[in-house]
């Protein structure tokens, strides 16, 4: 089986990009990054993404998956955006992070609490070919946390275009997830890149 690693320690990232990766590429496995994380200093996601896979293509000597992504809330003007993952502090910390959110936007009605989950995806390659692809994947937030599912901000995320009662991300299955979510939608733009290495 080949391998191409996936430029995270997070596990639950790993687990739901194999699941994704498998759709089109059985043959690969995704394998966690065990090296030293790069200083994200990138001012869009796409840099982001391209810094994480970059070091760990040349660490790990792979092809080297990469994906920063976050959500972007309306009335914040597009924050947390590529702060999400550090919105309450240094400590990565989702719960934190999600307390912080739903605090600042206590006093904001339901009609105005448009967001989109973004997630842009680097492609590195040993040879230093350099590829992103973009997904979006609009909805708003709830007013609380619903859901044992997902990560991140999934508990508050209600997707738009939902049949049946509106749930969070953290209410849906994984395979659901994995088949709509942000991720999925750029992963449609990298599978052709895949099936090329």
């Amino acid at each position: 089986m080949s391998r191409i690693v996936l430029a995270t320690h997070n596990p639950h990232k790993v687990a739901e990009f194999q699941g994704i990766v498998a759709r089109v590429r059985p043959d690969l496995e995704v394998v966690p990054y065990d090296g030293p994380e790069p200083v994200e200093d990138g001012t869009t996601f796409a840099e982001n993404a391209l810094i994480k896979a970059r070091a760990a293509a040349v660490h790990t000597g792979l092809p080297a998956l990469a994906d920063d992504s976050g959500v972007c809330v309306d009335v914040l003007g597009g924050s947390p955006g590529v702060f999400s993952a550090y919105w309450a502090g240094h400590a990565k910390d989702d719960a934190a992070n999600l307390a912080l959110l739903l605090d600042q936007l206590a006093d904001v009605r339901d009609p105005h609490r448009g967001a989109h989950y973004n997630s842009t995806i680097a492609l590195v390659t040993p040879a230093g070919e350099e590829h992103t692809v973009e997904g979006i994947w609009p909805g708003r937030l709830a007013r609380e946390p619903r859901g044992e599912g997902g990560f991140g901000y999934d508990p508050v995320f209600i997707p738009a275009g939902q049949d049946g009662p509106e749930r969070t991300v953290a209410e849906w299955s994984a395979a659901e997830k994995n088949a709509a979510s942000h991720r999925a939608r750029a992963f449609i733009a990298l599978e052709p890149l895949l099936a090329a290495l």
